[in-house]
């Protein structure tokens, strides 16, 4: 290969993170409710393959020559059965890489001209909707648990080329798991995590 090639490849190229991720683009959506932001929740229906019953954000996979952004919109508008114009994006929160080939892309966004109350959600993906107040989190901090992730190898592994075989000292991660409630509810990690991040972000300029 050529150096000019080489120059040519990276010229306008866009950083990714390596490896084989699956992508969703997420939506935290800001209702204002008699003058106060609250943030909108799903609780996800108890029919879902993937994680029923559990709070979350509106989100999807990132489908083919769609971005982030663009997924975000389109998977709130299927859930929350609204419409594009209602959706304001103010701006994205920081991404999440997650150890489970995750790549999670959140924005915020403001839910404009429609009513909490008329907004009649798509019943095949979402069991209900709630809303909490944004300064319910500024005011807290949340339970935080961490856990170990390690590396598991198979039977087939080649210890015999690395250093150390067997007792090779492979790194461990350390993965947050937070925790918040109100009333009923237990909003719980990567949604609990996205709040966390979006609070984080509001603070940064009052330190």
């Amino acid at each position: 290969m050529k150096l000019r090639m080489i120059y040519e490849k990276f010229k306008s190229r866009i950083s990714n993170p390596e490896g084989i991720y699956k992508s969703y683009g997420i939506l935290i959506p800001l209702v204002s409710i008699e003058d106060e932001i609250h943030l909108l929740f799903e609780v996800r229906s108890e029919n879902l393959k993937t994680q029923p019953g559990e709070i979350c954000f509106p989100g999807g996979r990132i489908e083919n020559n769609e971005s982030p952004m663009e997924s975000a919109i389109r998977e709130t508008c299927e859930e929350l059965n609204i419409e594009e114009s209602n959706i304001e994006i103010i701006g994205q929160t920081d991404y999440i890489v997650t150890p489970f080939n995750l790549l999670l892309y959140p924005f915020v966004g403001l839910i404009n001209n429609i009513k909490l109350k008329d907004i009649d959600f798509n019943r095949d993906e979402v069991e209900s909707i709630f809303t909490v107040p944004l300064n319910f989190f500024i005011n807290r901090n949340p339970e935080a648990h961490h856990i170990r992730t390690t590396l598991e190898t198979s039977d087939k592994f080649p210890f015999s080329k690395i250093q150390n075989g067997k007792v090779y000292n492979f790194r461990t991660g350390r993965y947050p798991i937070y925790f918040y409630e109100y009333n009923k509810y237990v909003i719980w990690g990567i949604t609990a995590r996205i709040v966390n991040n979006l609070v984080h972000i509001l603070g940064e300029d009052n330190k």
